[in-house]
């Protein structure tokens, strides 16, 4: 562990080349998110679609898990604000509809237990790697809380109806197994150096790819998830894409039987 992370704090941004992996860091909770956490992660998004050397974004957890969710003593709080009374959304929400929406490929290296809120922040990102000992669940009906309908939404276009059902209503935990059986891990390993080996396979693979390209194809995929195409959007990136400068390298590498330089 770097001595950046020794110490809890707001999440930590670590970059290696063309990789960025944002750490939680409040081991000792759990990393149990604050609102702190949320502001911060919201600057990091932002810093990382501005560098345009970022082509991958990895999000983990510092210690034995990835993350205990959000901090349910805010939850109460927020739930007594009026300016929360008066909005659609949260917070929590905001940050992980960011998080689906940011321009680079992401992978959520499990390295523990995922729970509440930070289920639906793994959802969000483009895949999830996780070790065998990791496990899941969902207490929103245990506490009395109606999901918000983002996260909700997340779940059934990723998971299914009847597994969103399942997770929400019984709010039971289920084991790595059970979570790669159902979608909700796109990857399962025995140990975190074969997490940290899988996870860096995948990194530098999206990595190498076309920015442009993947960045396109992402929000086309997310919105046929969401029922919100933009037809006439997504049929002009397509066009794009076959006089950019991309495609030409991408073909010219082919030819010369050689790796892309995007």
């Amino acid at each position: 562990m770097s001595d950046a992370t020794k110490a809890a704090s707001t999440p930590v941004l670590e970059l290696d080349g063309a990789r960025a992996t944002i750490r939680l860091n409040r081991p000792k909770h759990l990393n149990r998110l604050q609102p702190d956490d949320l502001e911060a992660l919201l600057k990091l998004f932002d810093r990382i679609e501005a560098d345009p050397a970022i082509r991958v974004l990895v999000l983990t957890g510092t210690g034995r898990a990835f993350s205990a969710g959000y901090d349910l003593n805010s939850v109460a709080e927020r739930a007594s604000s009026t300016v929360e009374q008066r909005s659609a959304g949260s917070a929590f929400e905001v940050v992980a509809d960011r998080l689906e929406d940011l321009g680079v490929p992401t992978i959520c290296r499990l390295n523990g237990g995922v729970y509440g809120g930070s289920t639906d922040l793994a959802l969000a990102c483009d895949f999830r790697i996780g070790i065998d000992a990791c496990e899941m669940f969902m207490p929103a009906a245990r506490l009395g809380l109606h999901y918000y309908k983002s996260g909700i939404g997340r779940y059934v276009t990723r998971l299914g109806v009847n597994n969103a059902k399942k997770l929400f209503l019984t709010a039971q935990k289920i084991d790595a197994k059970e979570m790669l059986r159902i979608g909700y891990l796109t990857g399962v390993v025995l140990s975190l150096e074969e997490l940290d080996e899988e996870v860096g396979k995948l990194a530098t693979i999206l990595a190498g790819n076309a920015p442009i390209a993947m960045r396109g194809m992402k929000h086309t995929i997310n919105q046929f998830a969401r029922g919100q195409l933009d037809g006439e959007a997504a049929d002009q990136r397509a066009r794009d894409s076959m006089r950019g400068a991309e495609i030409k390298e991408g073909i010219k590498a082919f030819a010369e039987k050689r790796p892309p330089r995007f």
